[in-house]
């Protein structure tokens, strides 16, 4: 595996990486990301050369309202009487 490769895999993925995981072309995520950035999106750590993985996913999940939701968390026993 290449280093970039294995970059890819990391904490700090590649800009093009980060563009492939969310569906865009390279190209439309650098114009995206610089919009996003003034929304909260995560920076490029300077030290580490590429944005926090995690830190962009919760920005997501949070912009769209999912950030605290747990959608498999058992409600309770079934009632089938209920009904």
């Amino acid at each position: 595996m290449n280093r970039r490769a294995s970059r890819d895999h990391g904490l700090f993925p590649s800009e093009a990486e980060i563009a492939r995981r969310l569906s865009q072309t390279p190209q439309e995520w650098a114009a995206k990301a610089k919009a996003l950035e003034r929304d909260g999106l995560p920076h490029i750590d300077p030290v580490m050369g590429g944005r926090f993985w995690p830190a962009v996913r919760a920005y997501f999940l949070a912009r769209y309202g999912l950030s605290g939701a747990d959608p498999l968390a058992p409600d309770g026993p079934e009632n089938l009487d209920a009904l």
